[in-house]
């Protein structure tokens, strides 16, 4: 059993924290696969279901940044009630739901409570298992592919089930109630531990200097466009930019800090490993239904079966993270991504199953290896440094690399069409250009392509399969960035006689800042 700094670990606390985190990945497998649905029943343009993903996205983002900066002031079981208070009012609103905007609201909603969730989990699972942070950060996040698994599970296998409801995505989400009021009743008589920041002495202020001026600016940036586009304004790069430099200059100021400078390497990476995790994973249901074989509900199987893989992984993460050490196993998971998205590239039919395994076995272990390594090298950090990572991860996705891979995808598709064998189609379909944050991209009308007679929308689909396919070989790039970050990282700790987790109250000076 693992120890806290107290005692015996609470292991009640940890499953009541583990079953929270299956509770908000519930819900966002069940809206992934209902998403069409919900576009039929209330008639949602794709520029709203593109609102709606987004709701989903930043409300999330900037919930963890908020709760890690007043967590320590108002305590984590109250923060832990405000977010099954918003589980189930947003799932209550969601049931009653009569068009988009009520669902909008009540999507964004749910958001706020996922981020909520995510900002105490990981702090208390860090001071309880204050030992073996990395090992047990691992398989908490196991919580997160199960209960993925579990959304599209029951999706696929309740099909058409409505119940008592009136409709089938009602019933849906009717069941992410279960794990919701679970975690709830859980977490009602459990005691909450005192962060080891808290607990070390360690002031308000030199938290933040773990984060700093450089830090800020990062986080303030990507937080700004963020705010523009929920409330419906396109944000420049400039703008953005700007934003997050006021608040590093306001951060710097105050704790005359730029920053612990291994907690900025570790921010530089945690918006690619996001977008080669995250992204792909986006992509995939397309590249299995262009070029996937002809097998019942192919692409909801293989999410599971990655997920299922995911989940046992970091289960048995202990004498994973033991025999590699964090910054190693970052190293080994980086390659093997770098090799599984290759792989995609050009896997089509029953191949594609076997370069999902190789991305899985890649991607495992990225991000919850990240959280033990952040909360092991930067304690002095508490919950800000530990959830400001995955607040800049989920932030970076949204602002630019999902943007990124949809530019390159549109460029990719556009070069291919204006080949000689498919120019004559390419005329027939193109639309108008459209801005972007990375510039104009070239755009295919899509009502033009619904008027398409079999043969040419079987030729345009045989493009897109291969161009999705392509798009692979981008994402890779990001893996591969990372591989040389986590290198350069392990021979600096190497160089310093290994890879040490810093103990506060011992060697609380941690890490330099620049």
């Amino acid at each position: 059993m693992s120890q806290s700094s107290s005692g015996k670990a609470d292991m009640k606390l940890f499953w009541a924290c583990f079953i929270a985190l299956v509770a908000t990945s519930f819900v966002f497998g069940v809206r992934a696969n209902t998403i069409g649905m919900l576009q039929d029943s209330f008639n949602l343009s794709e520029a709203e279901k593109g609102n709606i993903n987004g709701a989903g996205m930043w409300p999330f983002a900037l919930s963890i940044i908020f709760f890690s900066l007043v967590i320590d002031r108002i305590g984590y079981k109250t923060v832990a009630f405000i977010a099954a208070t918003c589980h189930i009012v947003s799932l209550v609103l969601t049931l009653k739901a009569s068009g988009y905007e009520s669902f909008y609201w009540s999507t964004l909603l749910v958001a706020v409570a996922n981020g909520t969730v995510e900002s105490f989990i990981n702090p208390v699972i860090a001071t309880v298992f204050s030992k073996e942070k990395a090992k047990w950060l691992n398989i908490l996040h196991a919580g997160w592919p199960a209960g993925l698994a579990l959304g599209a599970l029951f999706c696929a296998l309740l099909p058409d089930t409505k119940l008592f409801f009136e409709a089938v995505w009602q019933f849906r989400f009717a069941l992410c109630f279960i794990p919701v009021v679970l975690y709830a009743l859980l977490i009602l008589p459990r005691t909450f531990p005192v962060n080891e920041r808290v607990a070390a002495g360690v002031s308000y202020r030199d938290m933040l200097k773990e984060v700093g001026a450089v830090g800020f600016f990062i986080i303030g940036s990507l937080a700004y466009f963020a705010v523009m586009q929920m409330i419906g304004h396109e944000a420049s790069l400039k703008a953005s930019l700007l934003a997050g430099l006021v608040v590093g200059v306001a951060a710097g100021a105050y704790t005359y800090s730029l920053g612990n400078w291994l907690f900025i390497i570790v921010l530089i990476t945690i918006g690619p490993l996001a977008t080669t995790e995250l992204g792909t994973d986006g992509w995939m249901p397309e590249l299995l239904k262009l070029s996937g074989p002809d097998f019942p509900n192919f692409a909801t199987w293989i999410f599971v079966y990655v997920s299922v893989i995911m989940t046992v992984l970091r289960f048995y993460a202990g004498p994973i993270v033991h025999k590699f050490s964090p910054i190693g196993l970052l190293v080994v998971s980086a390659f093997i991504a770098v090799l599984g998205l290759n792989f995609l590239s050009n896997a089509t039919g029953w191949t594609i199953l076997v370069a999902s395994t190789v991305y899985a076995f890649g991607k495992t272990f990225l991000w919850s290896t990240t959280l033990g390594l952040t909360s092991e090298q930067f304690p002095k950090g508490g919950a800000l440094t530990l959830n400001g990572v995955s607040a800049v991860g989920v932030l970076f996705l949204g602002v630019l690399g999902s943007p990124y891979i949809g530019y390159k995808q549109d460029l990719d598709m556009d070069k291919r069409l204006s080949t000689p064998q498919h120019s004559a189609l390419h005329e027939q379909i193109k639309g108008e250009p459209k801005p972007g944050i990375f510039g104009s991209a070239p755009t295919l009308d899509q009502e033009k392509i619904k008027a398409l007679p079999a043969a040419q929308l079987q030729q345009l689909e045989t493009v897109q399969a291969a161009s999705k396919r392509n798009v692979f070989t981008t994402i890779a790039l990001l893996p591969t960035f990372m591989a040389f970050c986590y290198v350069g990282l392990f021979l600096y700790f190497k160089s310093r006689g290994g890879y040490k987790p810093v103990a506060l109250g011992h060697g609380e000076e941690g890490e330099p800042g620049f």
